[in-house]
């Protein structure tokens, strides 16, 4: 084999110089922090300051009202059984579910005198009674404000069943502890009744229906403070 300089391949090292040379400048460029980059990852007590911020404006804005309800062991647990039997649908927790949208609807449609809610969720006999004081209220030149800041809790404290002629009639009592500001003023702007501050209500709100009678759905029967 002849190893003579005349035979050495010196178009090969050339090559391989510029391929080095390329190779070097492409690892130059790629090794660049180009484009959008992902932004870096919190310090843990960041992480905790973000979380902690997060769920104190969860608490905030949503405040889950509490629900209680008798232990079916006692007597009230047993007239709720007996509601079930009697209508497979009902259960409890959602009839305290829907005594709160119904609350806070009726409370609302109050203050502001709109009479069709009310009408569609009263006994007729309450519906009354709430129609003659709103427009007594109109004849007045008052003006309720109310709002509903929260629902605190929710509480069946008794349970009714009687037998009619139509049907069985269910009666069950539910307290109602809210915070609101409820305020009525006079025709010169002047406070009635109430005040401009949020304050704790408790509300006994008694609703009926008729069992196993179809399109018979709880109405409010009777409201009071307690």
């Amino acid at each position: 084999m002849d190893f003579s300089f005349d035979h050495f391949p010196v178009d090969l090292v050339l090559f391989a110089l510029v391929a080095a040379f390329l190779v070097l400048r492409l690892r130059s460029v790629l090794g660049r922090k180009v484009g959008i980059q992902p932004l870096p990852m919190p310090l843990p007590q960041q992480a905790e300051a973000l979380k902690k911020a997060i769920d104190a404006k969860a608490n905030t804005t949503e405040q889950k009202a509490e629900f209680s309800i008798p232990a079916p062991a006692t007597r009230v647990g047993q007239q709720l059984e007996a509601i079930r039997q009697q209508d497979a649908t009902f259960t409890p927790q959602q009839f305290l579910t829907g005594a709160q949208g119904v609350f806070t609807e009726v409370v609302t449609a109050f203050a502001a005198g709109e009479r069709t809610p009310l009408e569609n969720r009263l006994t007729p006999a309450v519906y009354a009674s709430f129609e003659a004081a709103i427009t007594a209220r109109d004849a007045a030149g008052e003006k309720q404000r109310t709002e509903i800041k929260a629902i605190r809790s929710l509480a069946i404290e008794d349970v009714r069943l009687t037998q009619l002629a139509a049907g069985t009639g269910a009666a069950i009592d539910v307290r109602i502890v809210s915070d609101q500001i409820s305020l009525v003023t006079a025709a010169d702007g002047q406070p009635v009744t109430g005040m401009d501050a949020v304050t704790e209500f408790s509300d006994l709100w008694t609703f009926e229906r008729l069992l196993g009678v179809a399109g018979s759905t709880w109405r409010l029967a009777s409201a009071r403070s307690a």
